[in-house]
């Protein structure tokens, strides 16, 4: 150490380094969280977390076998939440969470992290959901740096003695100052006391930065492992995060619907609708309400009186000129003269007359146990019979609300089989009651007349308690049957007097569509698969109801 300094200005000049950190003051502490956040933010994850099980539940596992992991969850959630992420400097971090700050700056500074920011920036579900969507890669990362862990707890502790040792240094050099004469002359005992604190300071600043360099080493050999894992992790939590979302936008739940929920009420939306019969036809069940809402727009584009499709009636000032063909010929004539007499001529539709339909929506929803396979015909092998219907009633749904028109949806099958699920137009219609519907399957036989009459009974409640005719309804179903002659003249009569028109779809081969069929008899309008996967003709099907 050599002779000991007795000036105070020496003894000043030896320790200057360490007296000039904070003037006497502790150091500013080290960051312990890597994406920089404001009180706002760190409420929304602590909200979350409280809020959230599994995200607990993953925390207090990877405590167990790793430290500072509930900082690393939050950081994972808050690049994933912040709509502008910004990661500290590795130099602003605790030495002990720069393993958590590798990960989070191999995440952000990944291509495949914008894909799944779109998703989650200010959402805080989704964030939390990328989180639990990444728990197994975080788990790897983690394993994967357990060296580099053990090496930045060393450097920890190595910062933490050079702090001491600095300390140690600014209350060696008060007592020296303390003890000076007037003349800046220091006791011998207080110079050495300040001469040895300083070179253990020293010795201590110099461990502190072989630490942080074996730090600096054992992260670099796991980067590249930590960058694979978490693209592989960001990859497949985007695309999670995108099929949940498509899924909530397929059965039409709005954003607003799922803010005011809890995490645990969305989660457990989120896995209902992946669960439920349909769930694995989202994309279909969206194609269908896409339509749907494409057409209520044109709707509102056309002007007054302007062509704008087809409707059935009997004025013959507007029968489309494929109606006025069968006079020409003489077999086809009888034919006309029956759809004129029950007003079923195909009529241009033109925009500024009264609407034809103004009562109920009515889907009756075939569901016999041949409606759990793929349509006959179909090129959508992979989609079953009762997909493609469920997805046209949602569709109609969806018009009925709206029109501000009643919906009725008819489940049936059997002739005892039938299930009746009403959305007033005055009433909001939860999802959960929705999922209800969509789910709901007989497996059983088929029978038109009562679920036929079930929505005829509908439409004539609908007539004599609110006075709305003009209903519309619509059969969806793979087969064919019989009706009674006596219940085929009732259905006539109830439907002339309330005015509402029967349209049928006929999904599979087509032979249910064929003229002097149960089904043809039924319908006003009658079609088939084929229409259905014609964007086109299921353009004129909304268009017409």
């Amino acid at each position: 150490m050599g002779k000991p300094l007795s000036k105070l200005k020496d003894l000043a000049s030896r320790a200057g380094k360490w007296l000039g950190l904070g003037g006497g003051t502790p150091p500013v502490p080290k960051a312990t969280a890597a994406v920089v956040a404001d009180r706002f933010d760190t409420m929304a994850w602590r909200e979350t977390y409280d809020q959230a099980p599994r995200l607990a539940e993953l925390g207090e596992e990877l405590n167990e076998a790793y430290d500072h992991t509930t900082d690393l969850l939050g950081d994972v959630f808050l690049a994933a939440y912040k709509v502008t992420p910004q990661v500290r400097g590795r130099d602003e971090m605790d030495p002990s969470r720069l393993v958590n700050h590798q990960v989070v700056t191999s995440m952000v500074t990944s291509p495949e992290f914008e894909e799944l920011h779109r998703e989650t920036a200010g959402d805080p579900y989704a964030a939390a959901m990328a989180v639990l969507a990444q728990a197994s890669a975080l788990r790897r990362m983690l394993e994967q740096s357990r060296r580099a862990a053990e090496q930045a707890q060393q450097a920890r502790g190595a910062q933490a003695a050079a702090e001491k040792a600095s300390r140690a240094v600014r209350e060696t050099f008060q007592r020296a100052t303390d003890a000076a004469d007037d003349d800046g002359d220091v006791p011998e005992t207080e110079a050495s006391a300040v001469q040895r604190a300083v070179d253990h300071a020293d010795d201590a600043a110099e461990e502190a930065q072989r630490a942080n360099e074996a730090v600096g080493q054992a992260l670099a050999a796991v980067t590249p492992a930590i960058r694979a894992a978490a693209r592989r992790a960001l990859a497949e939590a985007a695309e999670a995060a995108r099929e949940e979302a498509a899924l909530m936008r397929a059965w039409g739940v709005e954003p607003g619907q799922l803010e005011r929920m809890t995490f645990e009420q969305r989660a457990m939306l989120a896995e209902r609708l992946r669960g439920s019969r349909l769930g694995q036809f989202a994309d279909l069940i969206g194609r269908f309400r896409q339509m749907a809402t494409g057409e209520r727009a044109r709707k509102v584009e056309h002007a007054p009186g302007e062509l704008v499709g087809i409707t059935l009636g009997d004025d013959l000032g507007r029968v489309v000129p494929s109606e006025i063909a069968q006079l020409g010929v003489p077999a086809l004539r009888a034919v006309f003269a029956a759809k004129f007499a029950e007003s079923r001529l195909m009529l241009y539709d033109s925009r500024g007359e009264h609407p034809t339909g103004r009562g109920a929506i009515i889907a009756c929803v075939d569901c016999s146990f041949s409606m759990t396979t793929p349509p006959v015909g179909s090129a959508a092998a992979e989609i079953t019979s009762e997909a493609w219907a469920k997805a046209c009633a949602l569709a109609l749904l969806d018009q009925a609300r709206q029109a501000k028109r009643d919906f009725v949806g008819i489940l049936f099958s059997s002739a005892s089989q039938v299930s009746v699920h009403a959305f007033p137009a005055s009433e909001s219609a939860p999802i959960e009651r929705v999922i209800d519907f969509a789910e709901h399957f007989f497996a059983g036989g088929t029978d038109f007349e009562a679920p036929l009459s079930a929505a005829a009974e509908v439409l004539e409640t609908e007539f004599n308690t609110e006075g709305r005719a003009r209903g519309d309804i619509v059969l969806i179903t793979d087969g064919e049957c019989g009706v009674g002659e006596d219940w085929m003249h009732h259905w006539n009569d109830t439907k002339h007097r309330l005015g509402f028109r029967t349209f049928g779809i006929a999904i599979g081969d087509g032979s249910a569509t064929t003229r002097g069929s149960v089904l043809d008899a039924l319908s006003d309008n009658l079609r088939n698969l084929h229409d259905l996967t014609d964007p086109r003709a299921v353009a004129d099907i909304f268009r017409v109801i």
